[in-house]
């Protein structure tokens, strides 16, 4: 059976999240929250007495996936970079490389809609994600500077630190090839990924990303995602076989 390509399903994912916000929650969530079924109570605090940021998360950022711009971000664009993201929109996303199996690169994979699990101990955070080519991020925090040249990835290479209760993640090192979004936002080698992720309480993260891209954009720019709890856990997800879906994505918006 065919594994369809994200440029094609995520627009319906989204439609289904319009007529039901609670499609996409496969029963996640407990407790009293902001109407989501998240709790709200105080943020637990780990050893240290840092937020403890550990845990599965749903991203909650579909629409921040398909369409940045439509949700008000505003990318101050090179005007090479603004001409590809039209041409992008204008053929579907046929290129989308997630629609190939393929990483979707930071800052994109907090808003693949799949969740994901945050795993802390010292010196090292992981980040597990479900979908999103069942990936998997390593942000050391044993005090290490970046590679002096690393060798350029679809994740990049990235450290982290504590700023007061904000968990910081900084990375450098991609490919160049990810979109930061599915209508086609570009990335070149020379971007600089910051995360700052927050635990606001028991039940809710709030992840600003600064993007600095200076080979596509002329200024950096932000967007904040709002990641809840996960009730349950995650789930075997497979996007390498088989995928005989994308040739026949022609692209045209006729």
């Amino acid at each position: 059976m065919a594994i369809f390509g994200l440029a094609t399903t995520i627009p319906a994912q989204l439609s289904a999240q319009a007529a039901n916000p609670d499609a996409f929650n496969r029963g996640r969530g407990q407790g009293r929250g902001r109407g989501d079924g998240a709790p709200t109570g105080p943020a637990p605090r780990n050893a240290e007495g840092k937020p403890d940021i550990s845990g599965a998360w749903e991203p909650n950022a579909i629409r921040q996936n398909v369409d940045l711009v439509a949700t008000g971000v505003h990318p101050p664009f090179q005007p090479w970079a603004e001409k590809l993201y039209n041409e992008r929109k204008a053929n579907i996303s046929k290129d989308d490389p997630e629609a190939r199996c393929l990483p979707p690169g930071v800052p994109r994979m907090s808003t693949t809609p799949y969740p994901f699990r945050i795993v802390q101990i010292p010196g090292l955070t992981l980040i597990v994600y479900e979908g999103g080519a069942h990936i998997w991020r390593q942000i050391f925090t044993d005090g290490r500077m970046h590679q002096p040249d690393p060798n350029p990835s679809w994740l990049g290479d990235s450290i982290g630190h504590w700023d007061g209760d904000t968990f910081v993640i900084d990375s450098i090192g991609f490919n160049g090839k990810s979109w930061i979004d599915e209508s086609g936002l570009p990335t070149t080698e020379k971007l600089h990924v910051i995360e700052r992720i927050r635990r606001v309480d028991a039940g809710h993260l709030e992840i600003e990303h600064t993007i600095d891209d200076p080979g596509a954009y002329t200024a950096e720019w932000k967007f904040t995602t709002h990641p809840r709890l996960l009730k349950g856990e995650l789930m075997e997800y497979i996007c390498q076989e088989n995928n005989r879906d994308v040739q026949h994505l022609v692209g045209s918006g006729k």
